[in-house]
């Protein structure tokens, strides 16, 4: 996994730093989507609230991760597909947030649906959040 992080940091034209291979790695063996906390949580001591924000921000204009809003104006972050690029997201599909375990999760193969919006009017961002049950909660 050591290879593809540092494939993916090179290809971005980011320095291969600790820090950034580990945050890296936790987008990696996730099954969802992070939030600043839970990285802060999992980073050790070496890693400030700072040095975590820039990373993300960072990874977040290089196309290696989106962000993802939430109801309660916190964000989230998950990994972007191959098809994004610095400065050109296209993830472009629903994320579904369970109410039981409280995971969100991309749905890469649900797109969202096209909007057709009133005259004058012109889209810059759509989001689609569903709330639910995941498959693992709904079977717990």
């Amino acid at each position: 996994m050591m290879v593809v992080i540092a494939e993916i940091l090179k290809s971005s034209s980011l320095s291969i730093t600790e820090g950034r291979k580990k945050i890296l790695s936790m987008f990696l063996q996730a099954d969802g989507a992070l939030s600043h906390a839970d990285i802060e949580k999992e980073a050790d001591e070496k890693m400030d609230r700072i040095t975590i924000y820039r990373t993300l921000q960072a990874f977040v204009s290089k196309g290696i991760i989106h962000i993802i809003p939430t109801t309660d104006n916190s964000i989230q972050y998950a990994l972007c597909k191959d098809e994004c690029s610095e400065g050109h997201h296209h993830d472009k599909h629903v994320h579904f947030v369970c109410n039981e375990c409280h995971t969100t999760y991309c749905l890469d193969h649900v797109d969202i649906p096209h909007v057709k919006l009133p005259a004058g009017f012109s889209e810059t961002q759509t989001d689609v959040i569903v709330n639910g049950l995941c498959a693992k909660c709904k079977v717990a």
